[in-house]
């Protein structure tokens, strides 16, 4: 691995196989790990200057990177960004807080509301990007406000100018969610114990946990019947591409079984699609961020 720039600290031939939860992912034009509002500020203008287009990675998760590599400076937001503090009923977090921290401060200090994401491996500005959620709670209804930064300017803002709906914001490439603030509520600690014991268990009981993921690959349809059913009914479980298989345990899951590829998984994920338009005339929309990667039109 190479540097450029060490001012900046600015890595470059970083592979995002080692940032992702899947593990695939070839190298990034550039990789920086922020850890202030003005190195932030400082990476922005580093990476503007060069025509780079500017991505961030939490945790990895929600998250499939070509194998070539993706033209681009990869941003993890450590050290101040990274932080959690609590404020009465506010919990102010970076964008780089590991949904996993957030919820244990919270706890700490008998707020309630942050439960659900337990069940999501993330960090709080993955969250505010897309909308997360599980268990029928999601972001937009525990956030206060975003601090979003771009090359070309910051600013706090709500979760309706963030236009939050169903695994969405209208955020843009570019944009970096470097502070997060959520409004909890008071709530028993035992209580708050008891409720993430549940979900822990139930999330244990049906999802992959102990496999390497990057999480739910599809957004649920409208209607009852969600994608990991409707690819289960399919005959997906176990349906394997190269180093990558569709999860015995849950068919909305891809796991990497055997040194898998991303071009192994986005297989799968065409593969899937496929079946689900033929069966049941659905068109899944796909919950997993593609980098460097061609986008899936609707009848790919």
């Amino acid at each position: 691995m190479g540097r450029a720039e060490d001012a900046l600290d600015i890595e470059t031939g970083h592979l995002l196989s080692k940032s992702t939860t899947i593990g695939t992912g070839g190298p990034a034009a550039a990789f920086a790990r922020p850890q202030s509002l003005a190195e932030l500020e400082k990476a922005l203008r580093w990476g503007r200057e060069r025509g780079l287009a500017i991505v961030t990675v939490g945790l990895g998760s929600n998250l499939l990177a070509a194998d070539g590599g993706v033209d681009a400076l990869v941003l993890r937001l450590e050290g101040d960004l990274a932080a959690v503090e609590v404020d009465g009923e506010l919990l102010r977090a970076g964008g780089g807080a590991t949904n996993a921290v957030c919820l244990h401060r919270a706890r700490a200090a008998g707020l309630g509301g942050l439960e659900f994401a337990c069940a999501i491996p993330g960090t709080a500005g993955g969250g505010v990007w897309m909308n997360a959620g599980a268990y029928g709670s999601d972001w937009s209804g525990i956030l206060e406000r975003a601090l979003v930064v771009s090359a070309h300017g910051s600013g706090w803002f709500t979760p309706n100018e963030l236009g939050l709906s169903y695994r969405h914001s209208d955020l843009q490439p570019g944009d970096v969610v470097a502070r997060v603030e959520y409004r909890l509520e008071p709530r028993p600690v035992e209580e708050i114990k008891a409720e993430v014991s549940e979900l822990v268990a139930r999330r244990k009981a049906t999802q992959p946990t102990n496999k390497r993921t990057f999480g739910s690959v599809f957004k649920n349809p409208p209607g009852e019947l969600g994608a990991g059913r409707m690819l289960e009914l399919c005959g997906l479980k176990g349906y394997r591409i190269g180093g990558a298989v569709i999860s015995p345990r849950h068919a909305n899951f891809i796991e990497n079984a055997d040194g898998a590829t991303s071009a192994d998984c986005l297989a799968l994920i065409r593969e899937a699609r496929r079946r689900a338009r033929e069966e049941y005339g659905v068109e899944l929309e796909h919950e997993v961020v593609l980098w460097g990667l061609t986008p899936l039109a609707p009848d790919a």
